[in-house]
């Protein structure tokens, strides 16, 4: 039996030592703990650990010094290091990975988050160390095996990040439903309790004809009329504000549903819509440019059969590679400019002869001939390094087709917008049951 993989976690914060280390000891993994960077660099000379989880804001010797020294150590310098850090602006992060980080978790912690990312990387490392065996044993494969490996450490960090991201989001909205829940429950008894003040007020101003001076000067001081005019109003605000929260938690769930082994009936629109409530922070208007339209205009479908949580990951990533054309748009053009010619999404939906169409299109840059022939391939992207993996096109298509039997095709002209269009049967087409493993591995 192979032991535990050892994990360092370095961190000046007792507090949150414990934390992590009671975290990964549950979870079967070997753990030792440094309190600063000249501890950890020591510890790792004398006993080499398979991961480092390092804080970065650490008094003397800092994160991104020691990621740095670990680094340039052939010795360490292939231990994959993952941040803990309360930052989360992108200089700091790109500073990071330009040290040789692999990661970043957040603070505060989600703890399945958190196992789901060491997972993923104590994985890589050892397909790592396996390829290096291969490679050693037999170098006239090392071409194919490194391209596999390739494959392989991509389509598991897009699915362990989709995993821990369901997670994420199915656990924020319930955690907020029970506050909510209390909150909800006792506004209007409070908007009662407020009303039965108010006229218990109202009898002792009858019969209290001749206040007290010092009484007078309290009353006008506070504006007892203003009072009763006003805090209605904020009960009242208080109640919208409890709506709006329950529908943005209802949307994440809707968002982060889990799938069954086969295919249900569900509201597509549902899912375009919580997907798009997640996105809103990246439409907002901002000191660059106003917001980001999105027009929905969706036809009379029925409930259509599929794996929903799925295809909210297809729409996921659909809108987000939209707002990333409407941002390249945008470049070497002013505030005034795109007023004038607003950014837009636009998300269409119908039925066609059973089948549900989705089209999603946006008036971005567009593409060129070249560019669309390649869009869908594994690993072709047109981002900056390490702005894009290569896959989400390639796995958008393959739940779509694969595991919904239908078509994604793309419509664009440079200069005039891309139109995504989602096409799958309303009632889901029985596959052989190894044809679905097959998928699900894949995905």
């Amino acid at each position: 039996m192979s032991s535990p993989e050892l994990i360092l976690v370095v961190d000046d914060t007792p507090a949150n030592l414990e934390v992590v280390c009671e975290t990964l000891s549950d979870a079967g993994y070997e753990v030792a703990t440094a309190i600063n960077g000249d501890r950890a660099l020591k510890r790792v000379q004398a006993y080499p650990p398979d991961l480092i989880l390092l804080d970065v804001q650490m008094p003397g010797i800092d994160g991104f010094e020691t990621c740095k020294r670990l680094k340039a150590e052939p010795k360490t310098a292939s231990i994959p290091i993952i941040f803990m850090t309360a930052l989360s602006d992108a200089q700091s992060k790109e500073k990071g990975f330009d040290l040789g980080a692999v990661d970043y978790i957040t603070k505060p912690f989600q703890e399945k988050e958190m196992l789901a990312r060491v997972k993923t990387h104590l994985q890589l490392r050892q397909l790592t160390k396996n390829l290096e065996q291969r490679v050693a044993e037999q170098t006239a494969d090392l071409e194919a095996a490194l391209t596999q490996l390739q494959l392989s450490q991509l389509h598991l960090v897009h699915r362990e990040k989709m995993s821990a991201l369901g997670n994420l989001v199915a656990g924020v909205a319930h955690e907020i439903n029970n506050p909510l829940g209390f909150i909800a429950a006792n506004l209007k008894p409070a908007q009662n309790y407020i009303k039965d003040l108010f006229q218990v007020i109202a009898l002792y101003q009858k019969e209290l004809a001749d206040p007290s001076a010092t009484l007078q000067e309290f009353l006008e001081e506070v504006d007892l009329d203003f009072l009763q005019e006003d805090l209605p109003k904020l009960i009242d605000s208080m109640q919208k504000g409890v709506a709006r929260i329950n529908t943005i938690s209802t949307s994440l769930r809707t968002f982060s549903r889990s799938d069954c082994d086969r295919p249900i009936p569900c509201n597509i629109h549902d899912g375009i819509d919580s997907t798009i409530l997640i996105l809103k922070h990246r439409l907002k208007a901002n000191e660059y440019r106003p917001e980001i339209q999105v027009i929905t205009d969706y036809g009379d479908l029925p409930q259509v059969e599929c794996f929903a949580g799925q295809l909210n990951q297809v729409f996921m990533n659909l809108l987000a590679n939209a707002i990333d054309a409407l941002e390249e748009s945008n470049t070497g053009r002013s505030f005034a400019q795109i007023k004038a010619k607003p950014n837009q999404i636009t998300v269409k939906t119908q039925l066609s002869q059973s089948q549900a169409v989705i089209r999603i299109h946006d008036n971005g840059i567009g593409m060129t001939d070249a560019v669309k022939q390649k869009i869908f391939k594994h690993l072709f992207t047109t981002k900056g390094v390490g702005q894009g993996t290569g896959l989400g096109l390639a796995i958008a298509r393959q739940i779509v087709v694969q595991k919904h039997s239908g078509t994604l095709e793309v419509n664009s002209t440079l200069g005039e917008g891309t139109e995504f269009v989602i096409s799958i049967p309303v009632k889901a087409i029985a596959v052989k049951d190894i044809q679905a493993k097959i998928c699900v591995d894949a995905i």
